[in-house]
Parts: structure tokens; C-alpha cells; sequence
């Protein structure tokens, strides 16, 4: 994102707090038809899908005093993600479907590998907003499975400042997951299989 969209989502989110229609409606256009994507691509059900978005953006409204965002499009993702997984759980009649089609073990692994995919994305959605040495050294790292003597080579770094970035990196990756409520949702020993 450039600094000059990061300006105007900073500025959009702000209005959004002060109640004003316009910001709303505005991050409503932006947003709108990646947020369906998401939806359907999850439920491959259309209407079900709009439901569902249009629950993330009237709770967005509602509760746009109390949400300190910092990355808009990834919050949205959050939250379509867990009102679907609600969705599954309220559902009896989709629940009965699904158990006809797979047993439970079935079940479990799609909605771990689910949790995998969804948390990736997050992941590499906050990483991208890091400070730039931060973001390297963890993409080395975790993506490219480099050992932290290797990264010290590639950027002449020393190894201690390896450490040092990939802890910072790791601190922000965690700050922000308890601050858009992840933990609450995804299993620990997911995140810190990812992580």
C-alpha cells in the first residue's frame, strides 16, 4: 500500500470514528467486493455470503467507537471469517449436511487447514506493515526457512542484529494478534507453528 492510501485509510478510519456516513461509505465501496470474494470462497453460497458481509460492515458501524483498526482490509477478513465459522456452528441443517458428506476427523482437518490458510494470509498482511529490516529478516526466516547465519551474510548484518529484527518482528506479529483477538479464536500451537 502507498504511504498516500495508508494516509487515506488513517484519515477514512478516523471519520469512521467520528460517526461521519461518507468514511463509511466510502470504506463500504472499497471493500465490499473483496469481502464477498472472501465469503464465498468460504460458504459457495451467494446470498449467505452478501448476509455476511453486510453483518461485518453494520458491526463495523456499531462498534466504530470501540475498534482501534490498523489494517482494515485484514480485519474485515477476521471478522468474515469467524461470523462463517459462527454460521457453521449455529447451522444445524449445514452442520447435518456437512457430517453426511465427511465423518468428524474430516470435519476437523478442513476447519484446521481453514485456521492454516486464514492465519498465513493474516500473518503475511501484518508482516507487510513492519519496519522494512524487520519484514526482511522474518520473510528469510519463516518463508524462506533461512538460518539466521545466512540472513546475517545476505544483509551484513550481524547475527545478534538478526535476532534482534526477528524478535521485534515476532513481538509486533503477537501485539497485533492479541489486539484484533486472534488468540481467542485460532488454537496457540497453530500460531505458534506458524509464527
Amino acid at each position: 500500500m502507498s504511504q498516500r492510501s495508508d494516509t487515506d485509510e488513517i484519515q477514512l478510519l478516523n471519520e469512521l470514528r467520528e460517526g461521519k456516513h461518507t468514511a463509511f461509505a466510502l470504506i463500504y465501496e472499497r471493500h465490499w467486493k473483496s469481502m464477498l470474494s472472501i465469503a464465498w470462497n468460504h460458504t459457495k453460497n451467494e446470498a449467505l455470503a452478501e448476509d455476511i458481509v453486510h453483518e461485518v460492515f453494520l458491526k463495523l458501524w456499531d462498534n466504530r467507537e470501540n475498534y482501534q483498526i490498523t489494517n482494515l482490509e485484514g480485519f474485515l477478513a477476521t471478522a468474515i471469517k469467524y461470523i462463517i465459522f459462527n454460521n457453521y456452528r449455529e447451522e444445524k441443517n449445514r452442520l447435518n449436511f456437512v457430517e453426511s458428506q465427511y465423518d468428524d476427523k474430516q470435519i476437523q482437518d478442513d476447519e484446521k487447514e481453514l485456521d492454516r490458510l486464514f492465519l498465513q494470509q493474516y500473518i503475511r498482511d501484518v508482516v507487510e506493515e513492519m519496519p522494512e529490516k524487520c519484514k526482511i529478516v522474518f520473510k528469510f526466516s519463516r518463508e524462506d526457512g533461512l538460518k539466521n547465519s545466512e540472513i546475517a551474510v545476505l544483509l551484513n548484518i550481524s547475527q545478534k542484529g538478526v535476532e534482534a529484527n526477528l524478535t521485534r518482528a515476532i513481538k509486533i506479529l503477537k501485539k497485533q494478534m492479541e489486539k484484533d483477538g486472534l488468540y481467542i479464536f485460532i488454537s496457540v500451537s497453530l500460531i505458534d507453528s506458524i509464527i
